[in-house]
């Protein structure tokens, strides 16, 4: 008998004592590498993304797009491997968010991104600061929110601030920790409140005043001098160590006499005025919801973890901490609730899922030992988990860790894994069974007549798989982890099927002699034969029969296909997952106080405790909620204005509720937009999306030769979305109308009076936008102390209050309105770019039968042709690229789209080959 590759390899192993050394060395490795191989929530995307910010005060939008966001672009554009540019010209800063191609190395982009704009800082008018570069990853999600709040009226936001401070510096010890932040609460801040009355009677302005300050809070090691054979250093200087030091100051004489801060400014040491509300409430859901039944005033600490490192046991150190902490820094009143733990969520997926597939394995193994009895089952139950033990072990080489998609990839590959020891056992089996060779002989030729079909087949599949790792954009390295895992998991079940199958076959599948006269009988006798023989037998004797079927088969084919068009089955990019948290996104118009914002939070709050499922939530009103694998791309911890705010709602673990947390969602946004229709706030329910982060499920990006022509358009395909089926949560990114004032100085005046036009604009500046003008050296603080002016609260009322203030000159103090002209005016918008295009976007989530933004967007083609246009022009519709010029009307497709479709052609290319 002549041998082939597999006959070769497995009459090597069949009866080799080796043979169990290496399926106990398997086994060990296997379960060793579990425990080595990280535990995480999201795979890691490696997608180079930066931030560059660039201040440019008092510049309006046009002005920081010309002077600032264009040479910019042209510059970044030129740098190898930049796939987008997303460029913001706001008034008075620039902001560009640079993507770099997925697979383009992470440390090379930024390098030279890094060199680009060192070597281009000079282009820039005087004025324009340094661009200032904030690189972006996945492991800048926070992994764990801890939530400090107290029932005890005692602790407010200032003290709940700096016992969370304390505890973010004790968090920051544990190893792979890289980040913590703390949100929420009052800063410790030294308040130079100033009288503009005092100070107009003393003959000073807020300009010398803080000349002054900064003037008298220095120190500096001068140098050093010898004398009588010693050496001795030198100090000259001191900063300001109290608010006793500060309120000493002289800042200037009046009638010879030295005029002190205290006289003109009340200053205050402690907590700053509010910038942000965070609150913590239970829900309905809980036990303590029926304690705690208020809101309460809370600050969160949210960590995050280096990468690579592993989420479970990084969380279980920090908990263990906080634990210890609780004894000696966090009072009893104080209590500390975890509304995050990635770790935990990711440690009990890893567990669901390596459940789910030894469930798999059992039914695989039950199935075998239907057809060939318990003997054959134990061949198959030995071999699979070999298969995935090596698996593991190269997971753990390759650098992957364990989290819902590597794992996915292993419970997807069971049925096919099994093959190949399927194959060859049965094959086994067969001939063992037929008994016209001495066992061993059988065995080999048993495994040589189906072994190069057995390689060949399992290089087929891989072929089929395999590519799906190449699919562009973001999915691609989201999805990577499945094809590869499953191509790794299928030529380690081909080993195991040539090297450890045979042994375990040969010794378990042999037949006893006094089962001879049965099997005597051959194939034929075998029930499962006889029943596919009953069934293919007709379709090879009758030529009609063979003729129908493939008629049937084709008719059955076209039905498949026609399902998409139908909207039998939904085409949709991922299944939503069931998560345990929900985010409710506030936008009010801009110009909203922070007062009235926190209103519309808490109206909607008081809703969300009602709903069964919620287990607490936490307003964060004019601040950032701690971000989610969306906000990353979305760019959420970048909101922190007053009239924004997020809800974090954090729902019954999945195994507690019977709704899936879509379900929830779909069932509160009703509710949530009704109170949100009665303050006028744009609200928007935010799940964690089962796949890579986009920006919105539905994008429309408007291109044009006019930025207002565009925005019209982009409001006339919010009204299309409006009306359009399943669509909700429409949002666009156009500013609503705030009113400014615009203090222009009259050069004319102002030289008259001795006073500079710079003066006028630093005293403004100082006072109202209330920026720190120094530090107060605190060796007891861990924290940096700031020093800040402003005017006391009655004295900028209204803009008349404000032009009153008086600014000193050669001639003495002189009233702001008498050298300024007041215009009122519209502030400028925003101007979105990308690519070196103007854009505009128009955002939209999709909720109800269908949930697929392929049909919204497909079914929308004769809609956006009834658009109203400036004459001359048309309006043209993309899916895929930008418009190559801007001389005409253009709606781009974006979002989960671009996903759907570039994930849609990977399979039709698949299904063609």
């Amino acid at each position: 008998m002549e041998k082939g590759f597999a006959g070769r390899i497995a009459e090597f192993f069949i009866n080799s004592k080796l043979t169990i050394l290496l399926m106990i060395a398997l086994m060990i490795i296997g379960v060793y590498s579990s425990t080595l191989i990280p535990r995480e929530e999201e795979p890691q995307i490696i997608i180079p993304m930066a931030d560059v910010m660039v201040g440019y005060p008092g510049a309006s939008p046009k002005e920081v797009e010309s002077r600032v966001v264009k040479p910019l672009e042209k510059i970044i554009s030129n740098i190898k491997g930049v796939e987008h540019i997303h460029s913001m010209a706001m008034n008075g800063q620039a902001m560009i968010i640079v993507q770099f191609y997925v697979g383009e190395d992470t440390e090379r982009s930024y390098v030279k991104l890094y060199d680009e704009l060192m070597k281009n800082k000079n282009i820039f008018p005087k004025g324009v600061m340094e661009p200032m570069v904030k690189t972006r990853s996945i492991d800048d999600v926070p992994m764990l929110g801890l939530t400090l709040w107290s029932d005890n009226a005692n602790y407010n936001d200032f003290q709940l601030r700096q016992i969370g401070e304390e505890l973010s510096s004790e968090i920051k010890k544990i190893k792979d920790v890289s980040l913590t932040k703390v949100i929420g609460g009052r800063n410790r801040q030294l308040q130079v409140i100033l009288d503009k009355d005092k100070m107009a009677e003393l003959n000073v302005d807020a300009l010398s005043v803080m000349q002054m300050i900064q003037a008298n809070n220095g120190s500096s090691q001068s140098g050093k001098f010898d004398s009588g054979d010693a050496e001795y250093l030198l100090t000259t200087g001191q900063f300001l160590n109290s608010a006793e030091d500060v309120e000493n100051l002289v800042i200037g004489t009046s009638q010879n006499m030295p005029v002190y801060l205290k006289q003109v400014a009340a200053i205050k040491d402690g907590a700053s005025d509010p910038a942000n509300y965070v609150s913590f409430g239970y829900g309905n859901a809980v036990e303590s919801g029926k304690k705690f039944k208020s809101e309460y005033t809370a600050v969160t600490v949210s960590v995050s973890k280096v990468k690579g490192a592993d989420a479970m046991k990084i969380s279980e150190q920090i908990l263990d901490k906080v634990d210890k902490l609780k004894k000696n820094l966090i009072p009893n009143d104080v209590h500390v609730e975890v509304t995050r733990n990635y770790g935990e969520t990711a440690s009990h997926k890893v567990s669901e899922l390596l459940m789910h597939l030894g469930i798999a394995i059992l039914a695989v193994t039950v199935l075998v030992m239907l057809a060939m009895g318990w003997r054959g089952g134990l061949v198959v139950f030995f071999s699979v988990p070999l298969t995935f033990a090596l698996t593991l072990f190269s997971y753990y080489i390759l650098g992957y860790t364990l989290n819902r998609i590597t794992l996915f990839a292993l419970v997807f590959v069971v049925g096919i894994v099994v093959d190949d020891s399927i194959i060859i056992a049965e094959n086994m089996h067969r001939h063992f069974h037929m008994k016209k060779l001495p066992f061993k002989q059988a065995a080999i030729y048993a495994i040589n007549e189906v072994g190069n079909p057995t390689i060949l087949a399992t290089f087929t599949v891989i072929a089929a798989i395999l590519p799906m790792a190449f699919v562009s954009g973001m999915m691609g390295p989201y999805m990577s982890p499945m094809p590869i895992g499953a191509s790794i998991a299928m030529l380690l079940s081909l080993f195991v099927a040539l090297t450890v199958t045979p042994y375990l076959g040969y010794h378990l599948l042999k037949v006893k002699d006094e089962q001879h006269d049965k099997e005597e009988k051959g194939l034929e006798a075998n029930r499962i034969y006889k029943i596919y023989k009953k069934i293919e037998q007709p379709l090879l004797d009758s030529k009609s029969k063979r003729w129908t079927m493939m008629a049937v088969t084709v008719i059955l084919l076209l039905i498949s296909i026609a399902a998409f068009f139908t909207k039998w089955v939904a085409v949709k990019m991922l299944p939503f997952d069931n998560k345990n948290e929900i985010q409710v996104v506030i936008d009010m118009p801009e110009g909203t106080t922070l007062e009235r914002t926190s209103a519309v939070a808490q109206d909607i709050a008081q809703y969300l405790k009602t709903v069964p499922e919620v287990v607490n939530y936490q307003n964060y009103v004019g601040s950032s909620a701690p971000i989610t694998f969306n906000g990353l791309v979305r760019h959420y911890d970048m909101r922190g204005n007053s009239n924004t705010a997020d809800i974090q709602v954090n729902l019954l673990h999945k195994e507690d509720r019977d709704a899936q947390s879509h379900d929830v969602a779909k069932r509160m946004r009703p509710e949530i937009q009704k109170i949100a229709a009665k303050y006028g706030a744009n609200v928007k329910i935010v799940e964690v999306p089962p796949g890579p982060p986009v920006l919105s499920t539905i994008v429309a990006e408007i291109y044009g030769p006019d930025y207002e022509g565009q925005i019209k358009v982009a409001k006339q395909v919010e009204d299309i979305l409006k009306k359009t089926d399943d669509v909700v949560d429409i949002d666009w990114m156009v500013e609503a109308p705030q009113k400014e004032f615009k203090l222009v100085p009259d050069k004319e005046k102002a030289m008259l009076n001795g006073i500079a036009p710079q003066q006028i604009v630093g005293n403004m500046t100082y006072l109202m936008g209330e920026h720190p003008i120094g530090n107060l050296y605190d060796e007891k603080s861990n924290d940096p102390v700031d020093i800040v002016m402003k005017l006391k609260n009655a004295d900028k009322a209204n803009i008349q209050d404000i032009t009153g203030l008086k600014i000193k000159g050669q001639m003495g103090m002189v009233p702001a309105s008498d050298l300024v002209k007041v215009e009122e005016k519209e502030l400028d918008k925003t101007i979105y770019r990308k690519d070196q295009k103007r854009v505009v976007y128009v955002l939209a989530d999709m909720a109800g039968k269908l949930e697929s933004p392929a049909y919204a967007i497909l079914g929308m083609d004769e809609k956006l042709k009834k658009i109203q246009l400036p004459n001359g022009y048309t309006m043209d519709e993309l899916y895929m690229n930008q418009p190559e010029d801007e001389s005409n009307y253009t709606v781009k497709w974006d979002g989960e789209w671009q996903i759907t479709w570039k994930f849609s052609v990977i399979w039709e290319l698949l299904l063609r080959w």
